[in-house]
């Protein structure tokens, strides 16, 4: 499965958590992974529906439970970089976006920070508003200004 594909499905688990109690989530997980439109739903058959395999979801789940015992700490760092913005006001699906992305700019030693702010502006294209690839592109180069420095 290709990284973009994984990134995607990693978002699509997180935004949950907007959703769910955190004592909830094991088992939105669970059904995350039964969910028979785990395939890709929007592309034509000739495209890529792959079926999510057990080494994918297991990094799946590892990414997201990684970025979850962050939210605090990825949410302080957002809020303080999106001016006149709350981070409570902030779209749940941009807010995810950034969540994702913050944590590979500062966490993932293999996603190269130009990389996460690519793919986090093209999950924006697909999954936000049309003011979110641009907002999210904002945000994440402030971040990443600051996260070179420290």
């Amino acid at each position: 499965m290709k990284r973009s594909r994984i990134r995607e499905e990693i978002f699509k688990l997180l935004f949950r958590v907007e959703f769910n109690d955190i004592e909830d989530m094991p088992a939105q997980i669970a059904h995350f992974f039964e969910d028979p439109c785990l395939e890709n739903e929007e592309d034509d058959a000739s495209s890529d529906q792959e079926v999510i395999e057990e080494k994918d979801a297991l990094y799946i789940t590892q990414k997201y439970e990684r970025i979850v015992k962050l939210i605090p700490e990825l949410d302080a760092q957002i809020g303080s970089n999106a001016k006149g913005w709350k981070v409570s006001r902030l779209s749940k699906v941009d807010l995810t976006i950034l969540r994702l992305a913050l944590y590979e700019m500062k966490y993932d030693e293999d996603i190269p920070v130009g990389v996460a702010i690519n793919e986090a502006v093209e999950l924006a294209k697909k999954f936000g508003q049309d003011e979110s690839p641009s907002f999210i592109n904002g945000i994440l180069a402030k971040l990443a200004k600051s996260t070179d420095n420290g």
